[in-house]
């Protein structure tokens, strides 16, 4: 986030009783593909809030100003994914809330340790435009690197979980001079917001929970199984699909066609860039292969493209597999600090597990030795502490939407209802033919105007709902450009 003006105190009167004074300083800013300034922030934490003596990191933020003189004293606080992903790169979301940005508010927050916030910087994870390219996910051989690298910086990366994260947040809002908040999460964002509304119940007025990481998910592990999933119904949907099954009649036999090709230990095929034409030469196993065809499971409209890329893939022509990887990853690799993405999953997560779950997932397709990858990164990374009712259902009466997309490979529905279960003043709408993250889509930013302006599932935009409800993902592509 580039500051681009002088400081200025913007401190909030105490006429409105649901106001407190706002003690931090912001200036002019402009965050990533966000076309109009914002207002940016930070406010200083300690990273070990157990030790006085610990050194002093940066949260920084950023407010996008309600287009109103007098906007309403309930902000939307955003809370991005990953984990790992920093507020910050939301801009585009945001900036399609023009409904809501007529009486409130919204709020960024670059987690501790991405985007701004002190970020945790190694070079074993830097990013990297040509190592993107690669469809090698595989971070177990640079995570050792980090962790020294981290220790040589003074760094307790044990201390980067969402349990202080939730703390940080709480502190911004204090800062602002926020009494109550609306909060949005998306994927482990919510995570963030049910773990917030739990410690900070009496300043949380709504929340809306997208693509539900629910407190009993380990994030590391259990989206393995998740996306799995996903993809052996792709295949099996292809079986059931006149136009598919014709074009495509085992793509079982065909994934078992590409592992006996790629060999035990993969090897070497030539792809062309997509960006730029030129012939480059990559190491390629199955277990990169099945990560990358997951990955496209993310998105409903590529994830209809499988079939003819695992047909392709079989035939020897990695090159459609390639691109559509890059497509999916590229930006978000500029997104995402991997190191965060492991402080908080390899405290959250393992450090919970139940025994019988450690020796992996069972997988149908065979991603388990991504998984015990995610594991074995997790026994030598550093690992803070968690609460101990963190992976507890939250109960509470809090107004609460939440979006679950029917197709979505890593947070599917199941996790919504049972969020949902513990919190009777909730509506989990699926949307059928929607993947991860719903919001975004349609009416998805009218819908959450309506639920903010008055938390009552009664007055949601109906015709939104049935869209949502009734919606069907896109037709399985059977052939390169053949009818279907």
């Amino acid at each position: 986030m580039a500051l681009m003006a002088p400081a200025f105190a913007l401190l909030t009167g105490c006429a409105d009783t649901n106001l407190l004074p706002q003690t931090l300083t912001l200036v002019e800013c402009r965050i990533p593909k966000l076309p109009t300034a914002a207002q940016c922030g930070t406010i200083e934490v300690p990273e070990n809030r157990e030790n006085p003596e610990s050194r002093k990191i940066t949260i920084a933020f950023a407010v996008l100003r309600a287009s109103t003189l007098k906007p309403l004293p309930d902000p939307l606080f955003i809370l991005a994914g990953g984990p790992g992903q920093a507020a910050s790169y939301l801009g585009p979301f945001a900036a399609k809330l023009t409904d809501l940005r007529k009486s409130r508010d919204i709020v960024l927050v670059d987690q501790r340790g991405t985007g701004r916030s002190s970020p945790l910087t190694c070079g074993a994870f830097a990013f990297n435009s040509a190592a993107i390219n690669k469809l090698d996910w595989d971070q177990s051989h640079k995570a050792a690197d980090c962790v020294k690298e981290l220790l040589a910086q003074g760094v307790d990366a044990a201390q980067y979980t969402t349990s202080e994260w939730v703390k940080d947040l709480n502190a911004v809002r204090l800062g602002l001079g926020y009494k109550k908040i609306n909060l949005w999460g998306g994927s482990y964002g919510t995570r963030v917001a049910i773990e917030y509304a739990r410690r900070y119940p009496d300043h949380v007025r709504s929340a809306i929970l997208d693509g539900v990481v629910s407190p009993s998910m380990q994030i590391g592990l259990d989206v393995w199984q998740t996306r799995d999933v996903a993809l052996s119904n792709i295949i099996d949907k292809c079986k059931t699909t006149r136009a598919c099954q014709a074009r495509h009649p085992d793509l079982g036999a065909a994934l078992d066609t590409i592992k006996a090709n790629l060999g035990v230990n993969g090897k070497e095929v030539v792809l062309n860039d997509p960006r730029t034409g030129q012939s480059q030469k990559h190491h390629l196993n199955f277990d990169h292969l099945i990560n990358a065809l997951q990955q496209l499971t993310y998105s409903p409209e590529l994830s209809a493209l499988l079939p003819e890329i695992i047909r392709r893939a079989a035939d020897g022509d990695y090159g459609p597999l390639y691109a559509s990887a890059n497509q999916v990853t590229a930006d978000l690799a500029k997104q995402m600090n991997i190191a965060l993405y492991y402080s908080v999953t390899c405290s959250d997560d393992v450090l919970r597990m139940a025994p019988s779950k450690t020796a992996g997932p069972t997988t149908r397709i065979g991603s388990n030795a991504l998984a015990q990858r995610t594991l074995a990164i997790c026994e030598s990374w550093p690992k803070g502490k968690i609460q101990n009712d963190a992976a507890q259902p939250l109960s509470s009466h809090l107004p609460t939407l939440i979006l679950s997309g029917g197709l979505d490979p890593a947070t599917p529905p199941s996790n919504g209802a049972e969020v949902a279960r513990s919190l009777p003043s909730s509506r989990h709408i699926i949307a059928r033919g929607y993947g991860h993250i719903v919001s975004s889509h349609a009416c998805g930013p009218r819908l959450i105007a309506a639920f903010l302006d008055q938390p009552d599932f009664s007055k949601l935009p109906t015709a939104c709902v049935d869209h949502f409800e009734k919606s069907i993902g896109p037709a399985l592509w059977a052939d390169n450009l053949g009818g279907q």
